[in-house]
């Protein structure tokens, strides 16, 4: 379930809010408002908020950055979201090379470096008495507090995106390069944590060394979440049609009346059930219940399902060889319940839905996933959300 707010759009990108965004804003204006007391309570207070606000709005354009460059790739992004730990771009897919990579990586850190620059420039034509000059001064200084920060080599970071990269350009394996990257972020998670025990216990400054620790947190759940896609975009790729496919479908008699075929079948299985025809040894094509009841009973008696049947060479097809990536992201492409695998010969060799997708997956990666669930996905039509498969497998296949 969505629990972001959206606030609107830029570039054609939905912005959304975080609940949880509400509570580092109140943080940082804390955080502000108490350093500007000397100017009084109201207009501490007040600056304390304002920087806040500006805060999250250099947040904002570092992820616009990765955006609009994702953007110019011809990569879809979905959103731009900030949350508890600052902001996040939702990029649809990777970059074709790492070349490109590198690049959508780097412009959120290049970003926020040119408003460092920008605001330094600012605050030397600003007179140093105002509060105003303080105000850019430490904006400046945060920003680029961000982009060093943002440049540790340790997936979730940017710094870890340009390690990938890298990584990739020189082993040519996308894949491996972001397990290393990834490994990289876990070690410098579990070191953050390490680092804030260290700061609570020895420096009593309790704050400072929790948010270290759920930042090395964050940083450590992001980089498995990295790690898992990362070892499910391989699977994709080494599983083909053939490994997912199931034979539960029935072959009827094409030259059978709709009258024979509504009895012998219809009334004694599930409506859902998947029907081909077939006469003289040969598959004629699906036959789907709701053409026959679009066919006029009294026309049952006379007309055969050669009549209503949709030939192989005109409903979703693959072949067996095609791999499993593929197959999901015809399924979700053309939004289709299921797809028809024809064997080298041309004849049907089997079905695909997402629950048969889903369950060998699963079973490929040692996952635990009960019947009750792949007949739950089988009847809705639809991947878990947080499996996220469709995405997952336009990037495998990217």
């Amino acid at each position: 379930m969505q629990t972001n707010w959206k606030i609107g759009s830029l570039f054609g990108i939905p912005l959304f809010l975080d609940p949880l965004w509400f509570v580092i804003l109140g943080l940082a204006t804390l955080n502000f408002g108490v350093a500007y007391q000397r100017w009084g309570t109201v207009t501490g207070w007040s600056a304390g908020l304002v920087m806040a606000l500006l805060l999250f709005t250099s947040v904002l354009l570092h992820e616009l950055g990765h955006s609009l460059v994702a953007q110019s790739q011809g990569i879809k992004v979905n959103s731009i979201t900030l949350f508890f730990f600052g902001g996040i771009a939702a990029i649809e897919e990777e970059s074709k090379t790492p070349g490109k990579a590198f690049q959508v990586a780097i412009a959120g850190p290049a970003v926020s470096v040119v408003l460092f620059l920008l605001l330094r420039l600012a605050s030397n034509v600003i007179p140093d008495t105002t509060p105003l000059s303080v105000m850019v001064r430490d904006l400046a200084r945060i920003n680029l507090v961000v982009a060093l920060f943002n440049l540790i080599p340790g997936l979730p970071l940017d710094g870890g995106q340009v390690l990938k990269a890298a990584l990739w350009k020189i082993t040519g394996d996308r894949f491996q390069a972001v397990h290393w990257a990834a490994r990289c972020g876990q070690i410098l998670g579990y070191s953050a944590i390490a680092l804030g025990f260290a700061i609570d216990f020895f420096s009593r400054e309790l704050l400072t060394g929790l948010w270290i620790v759920l930042l090395g947190w964050f940083g450590i759940r992001n980089a498995n979440s990295y790690d898992r896609v990362t070892t499910l975009q391989e699977t994709l790729l080494k599983l083909v049609a053939a490994d997912a496919m199931t034979r539960d479908f029935r072959v009827v008699d094409a030259d059978q009346t709709l009258r024979e075929f509504a009895d012998l079948y219809l009334l004694e299985t599930a409506s859902s059930q998947v029907y081909f025809a077939a006469a003289d040894g040969r598959y004629r094509g699906m036959v789907t219940v709701d053409d026959l009841r679009t066919t006029e009973r009294s026309q049952w008696e006379t007309q055969t399902l050669q009549s209503i049947v949709h030939p192989l060479t005109t409903i979703p097809t693959v072949t067996e060889p095609t791999s499993l990536a593929q197959v999901i992201n015809k399924l979700e492409n053309e939004q289709l319940p299921r797809i028809t695998v024809l064997s080298p010969a041309g004849t049907v060799a089997g079905i695909i839905d997402r629950g048969d997708v889903v369950k060998c997956a699963a079973q490929k990666l040692n996952l635990p996933i009960t019947e009750a669930e792949i007949k739950r996905i089988k009847e809705e039509g639809s991947f878990p959300p947080g499996l996220q498969l469709g995405i997952i497998a336009k990037s495998t296949t990217n």
